[in-house]
């Protein structure tokens, strides 16, 4: 069962969505490699683990890498400024490479030990290297974006630097968050657009400025990647209490495990009734010992229900749809070909329509 139904782009079919994303794989992966073996051992083995290129041994492996929804949204917009997707090359392989210093980061401060089905860097390396790792990305992201020489690339690197300290910005929150009793909605919703809305932003506009569209064009496209992000992030949280291990590659009841404030537990908690009152409790009880970790699948299960009891799951999904309706409306405020329009709307469908 899809996490928020059907949307607008039913003209671009899956395959089509998938074929997209894949030839930005196919574009961007070379660069991006290139770019990872500038970095000196063993960084380089440790980043291309992370990567999924190689194995725990240094055997080449068949990582999935994610779904390269980020590159995609480059070298798509590269084309909705009237440029070749090539164009955008350069900003999809910066966007991936800050994507990835962010995961690094967080895995290690939420001890997550898994990631696409396969142990974490920090689990296997250790967490000094997947701090330096993660550093390192940062450092080239920018590295490959300012080598190119142009008065755009400046612009875009304006874009994305911003773009990844409120990146770190939404991280801090986020951590903040895990120590109060109480978070406003709108207070999870300015973290999550601080922490995933920005990147996908920056994505969404940073080949289309790279190709020499105007600011203004490059701002509406920003807001489409903004609340893009914003809509997936509403899914993930769903996903992040409900979804199944086999396919997010991640324990049950992940987010509940690591006590954060994501959007269908502060819905629930602001929705009122019995159910809010008694997740209230338990939330002030955590907060008043924070230390205790002695809780049972049962205690998660029911943790589980109380949100969904109390309005949270189906607020979230609500919340989904209408980031996803915000972000599509944005393309009408840039002139681009049609059959971008689509492939954007098709883009936006693939990233909040996902299997739990």
């Amino acid at each position: 069962m899809s996490a928020i139904g059907a949307t607008r782009g039913e003209n671009v079919t899956a395959a089509g969505v998938i074929a997209l994303l894949e030839n930005g794989r196919i574009l961007t992966t070379p660069v991006l490699r290139a770019a990872v073996a500038r970095l000196a051992p063993p960084m380089d083995t440790v980043a291309s683990y992370h990567f999924g290129w190689i194995d725990q041994t240094g055997r080449p492996a068949d990582g999935d890498g994610g779904k390269a929804v980020r590159p995609a949204l480059a070298l798509l917009t590269a084309e909705a400024a009237g440029a070749p997707a090539e164009t955008g090359i350069p900003g999809a392989v910066a966007v991936e490479l800050v994507h990835n210093f962010s995961l690094l980061h967080d895995d290690l401060i939420d001890g997550d030990e898994q990631r696409r089905h396969r142990d974490t860097v920090w689990k296997v390396h250790g967490p000094a290297q997947a701090i330096l790792v993660g550093d390192a990305l940062f450092a080239l992201a920018n590295e490959v974006l300012l080598e190119q020489g142009t008065p755009e690339a400046g612009r875009a690197t304006r874009r994305l630097t911003t773009a990844t300290r409120k990146l770190i910005d939404g991280q801090a929150q986020d951590i903040t968050f895990e120590h109060l009793e109480r978070v406003s909605v709108q207070e999870c919703l300015d973290m999550e657009g601080n922490k995933t809305g920005s990147l996908l932003a920056c994505a969404a506009s940073i080949g289309a400025v790279l190709g020499g569209a105007s600011d203004a064009d490059a701002d509406a496209l920003e807001e489409y990647g903004y609340h893009l992000g914003l809509a997936f992030q509403a899914v993930d949280d769903l996903l992040g209490i409900w979804g199944d291990p086999a396919s997010t590659g991640k324990q049950t009841w992940s987010d509940l495990r690591q006590r954060k404030k994501s959007l269908p537990v502060v819905a629930a908690l602001a929705a009122g009734g019995p159910a809010s009152e008694r997740l209230g409790e338990l939330l002030a009880a955590d907060a008043k010992n924070p230390e205790n970790d002695a809780f049972n699948e049962e205690e998660f299960a029911m943790r589980a229900a109380l949100i969904e009891e109390a309005g949270g799951r189906e607020w979230t999904s609500q919340e989904a749809r209408r980031q996803y309706a915000t972000a599509v409306a944005a393309l009408d405020k840039m002139d681009m070909p049609e059959e971008i329009n689509r492939k954007l709307v098709g883009l936006a469908d693939f990233v909040v329509v996902r299997e739990k």
